[in-house]
């Protein structure tokens, strides 16, 4: 069995593994158009910001040790035609430019995503830097030490990290996105407005509301320009989100409107013995019941493990995705899973977001720390669709707990009285998380009485 994988990112490298685990015997080919494989692209901000011990630790993999597994891994390797009915693929050695065409028994899809690049005047500017790979990651890296001014365009969470880190290290940050809050995808209103607070007291330049329209080079830098104003940087960091890289197998595959492959829950695609995984491809999307395009590594990876454990027969389902995040921002955990208030909004789910905050552990405590917490909940059912979660405490585990709630489709109710333990040195006798619950089920039943 000759398969052919064609991307090296996350969803790629486990499902080669995954392959190889399942099937010794498989003839495993890897086309890769750069040199390195696994990057953790989630830590470009932290090393920006000095908080990386070494960054050749950001890789898992290297090719060498994919080799070593029984892989054959062609790096600078560019896939330049794909039939895939025919399961044909055009390659060029980019070292040597020599082109040769190879067939396989089945394709793998992993070719990951590309940040989005707006058709505005300027954007080509040498002044203008991506956020995505590792050569995006050391070309940053690079000129940090000597950056005074920066601007950091989108306010989702590459913006809001990368914004935080080169504040904390003593660069002076516009932070401008088009929404009218930071963050505004991820969390609700309770949760934006505390940390746009922070990045004010460090001293970031917070504009919202206005999209850019121009970029100019300057003596001294580069200028930003928006209809509301403009602004000087040294440089300007793009983190505006990302888009399917797909665009090598137009037409030959049922997609979304956005290029991403609709795949089904053993990642097939719509043509025979063709697989897609990670930022390529759709997830099932639990809170709404539907499929969606959700960019995560955690999606990529579980997805590309499902592919090696299917690739010869279904046998194992995608279980969907809750999109369950965090971020740290100046010592404030922030962690979210499933939708909010807004987002629920957009997708067309009527709910409630129900917000509390309480100390995470008794009073009598010598030391506790309050937690900003969050539940997301369909007025007509329950159901829950989303959590938020703060604090300078370790509120991590939060967001996974309710995303299974989410991916088990528990109620408010349900999770209010499941089973949390109390002992004084972690939590209070009612744990924040089935509190916030219990809050949701007040509002719910003063509702039921209001109708």
């Amino acid at each position: 069995m000759k398969i052919g994988i064609i991307g090296a990112t996350h969803a790629g490298v486990y499902a080669a593994k995954q392959i190889k685990s399942e099937h010794p015997e498989a003839e495993v080919t890897v086309f890769e158009k750069n040199t390195t494989v696994s990057f953790l692209s989630c830590g470009i901000a932290l090393w920006i910001g000095d908080h990386v011990s070494d960054p050749e630790k950001m890789f898992y993999e290297t090719p060498e040790s994919m080799r070593n597994q029984g892989i054959t891994m062609l790096m600078a390797h560019q896939v330049n035609e794909a039939d895939l009915k025919s399961k044909t693929l055009t390659v060029t050695n980019l070292d040597t430019e020599e082109v040769t065409t190879q067939q396989f028994d089945k394709i793998v899809i992993t070719t990951g995503s590309k940040p989005v690049i707006p058709n505005i005047p300027g954007i080509d500017s040498n002044r203008v830097y991506f956020c995505k790979s590792w050569d995006d990651a050391t070309r940053i890296k690079s000129v940090a030490k000597d950056l005074k001014r920066v601007a950091v365009i989108g306010a989702g969470y590459i913006g809001a990290e990368l914004a935080e880190q080169l504040s904390v290290t003593g660069k002076q940050v516009t932070l401008i996105d088009g929404a009218d809050r930071v963050l505004a995808k991820n969390f609700g209103p309770a949760f934006t407005e505390r940390i746009q607070k922070e990045y004010e007291k460090n001293n970031v330049d917070v504009v919202l509301n206005q999209f850019v329209s121009k970029f100019e080079n300057t003596p001294n830098g580069i200028k930003i320009t928006t209809p509301n104003g403009s602004y000087e940087a040294d440089i300007a960091i793009l983190g505006i989100g990302f888009l399917p890289n797909t665009d090598l197998f137009s037409g030959q595959l049922e997609t979304l409107p956005n290029g991403a492959i609709i795949v089904n829950d053993y990642m097939q695609t719509s043509e025979d013995n063709v697989y897609a995984a990670g930022d390529a491809s759709t997830v099932f999307f639990n809170p709404t019941q539907a499929i969606d395009y959700i960019p995560l590594a955690t999606n990529a990876i579980r997805q590309g493990i499902l592919v090696g454990k299917n690739i010869v027969e279904p046998t194992t389902r995608y279980l969907g995705t809750q999109a369950t995040s965090a971020v740290e921002l100046y010592e404030q955990a922030m962690v979210a899973t499933g939708l909010n208030s807004a987002t629920a909004k957009e997708k067309g789910l009527d709910v409630i977001e129900t917000v509390i905050e309480s100390d995470y552990r008794p009073d009598f405590m010598l030391s506790t720390t309050s937690v900003l917490s969050s539940l997301t909940w369909e007025k007509d059912t329950g159901r829950i669709v989303g959590g938020s979660f703060m604090s300078q405490h370790d509120v991590s585990q939060s967001a996974n707990l309710v995303s299974i709630a989410i991916q088990k489709q528990m109620t408010i109710d349900e999770l209010s009285m499941s089973d949390f333990f109390f002992q004084p040195n972690f939590s209070q006798p009612i744990n924040y998380i089935p509190e916030v619950a219990l809050a949701a089920v007040a509002e719910k039943q003063a509702l039921t009485l209001a109708y």
